[in-house]
């Protein structure tokens, strides 16, 4: 039997700032709200647009480098596999999540103070995030092109 194939890439815009919080063994977890928006044209041919929420889960050093470098509204792009959870809240109800578990990042639209894009590597070590060389960005961002 082959094995199947578990790969998730989204290019979109935070939409909240990074929320980093550790594990009871002390293991980073950084959350991020990512916002895809797609533009497609209705059947009387008007432009709309659709806007996707998505979680993505950042493990280990690479999810704490990220969070100083990360704020609301940064393009990025984020490289993973998808993940669904499910448990008892402490009412007993039935809750379901969807994440990402982000095995790559790539911050798109250039740093503020050099204007060339950097990429993170975060999976689900320890391991120290390294910074590494990224195609050049084809697309420079505005704060008038950000969508919230």
């Amino acid at each position: 039997m082959a094995e199947g194939l578990n790969r998730v890439i989204l290019i979109g815009n935070l939409g909240t700032d990074p929320e980093l919080k550790y594990t009871q063994n002390g293991q980073a977890v950084l959350r991020l709200r990512l916002a895809t928006t797609e533009s497609y044209a209705n059947r009387a041919g008007e432009r709309q647009q659709r806007t996707e929420w998505h979680t993505v889960i950042i493990w280990g050093k690479r999810g704490e480098a990220l969070n100083n470098i990360l704020s609301k509204g940064r393009p990025i792009c984020a490289e993973g596999r998808i993940q669904y959870r499910q448990w008892d809240d402490k009412d007993g109800n039935k809750r379901n999540s969807t994440e990402i578990v982000a095995t790559n990042i790539v911050l798109l639209g250039g740093r503020r103070d050099s204007g060339a894009p950097s990429d993170f590597e975060g999976g689900s070590d320890s391991s120290s995030g390294g910074a590494g060389s990224a195609p050049p960005a084809t697309d420079e961002f505005g704060d008038d092109d950000i969508p919230f």
